[in-house]
């Protein structure tokens, strides 16, 4: 399957909210987003990524013939990392082993790197994610430790693993 990525639509907002409405996402996604999520949750989402300062936070839907499968966002961090960007992403879970996300993610990559002064992408999957972290890896991040007791998500203590990309 071809994906593409491209700015966010009020339109996506029925689409966006289907797509979150799965337990198995957002069971791999920091807390904060609703459940369910509802058509309302998506439309203040996307009205937030169409206004936010596009130097700092680089959102986008991921999509396969136009339809919304996901989304991938890459954020500038602050301070002595401001060339350094964090990257989250996510797709529907009938997308899940096509490509599509690597795909989305060798895209963000490189709109990232030659439209910005960002020098290093990371992003840092639940270790238990083995399926990001092989998106990550076969997108050409590289894997750069484990982050021992990171993260605590549904009262679980969790490790994460750091990944990066750096501009060539």
């Amino acid at each position: 399957m071809q994906c593409n990525i491209r700015e966010w639509r009020m339109e996506d907002k029925s689409r966006l909210a289907e797509l979150l409405n799965n337990k198995k996402i957002l069971n791999n996604l920091r807390d904060g987003i609703p459940y369910p999520y509802t058509v309302a949750d998506a439309e203040e989402y996307i009205s937030a990524m169409l206004s936010v300062d596009k130097t700092q936070t680089f959102s986008f839907a991921v999509t396969v013939d136009d339809r919304v499968v996901g989304s991938i966002a890459a954020y500038r961090c602050e301070n002595i990392h401001s060339r350094t960007a964090e990257l989250g992403y996510y797709l529907g879970e009938a997308y899940w082993g096509k490509g599509i996300a690597t795909s989305a993610v060798k895209q963000i990559c490189k709109y990232v790197f030659e439209h910005t002064d960002i020098i290093r992408i990371f992003a840092e999957p639940f270790s238990y994610n083995a399926a990001s972290c092989r998106v990550l890896e076969k997108a050409g991040f590289e894997f750069e430790g484990t982050l021992h007791s990171n993260a605590v998500k549904d009262g679980k203590i969790l490790d994460m693993k750091m990944y990066a990309l750096l501009k060539n």
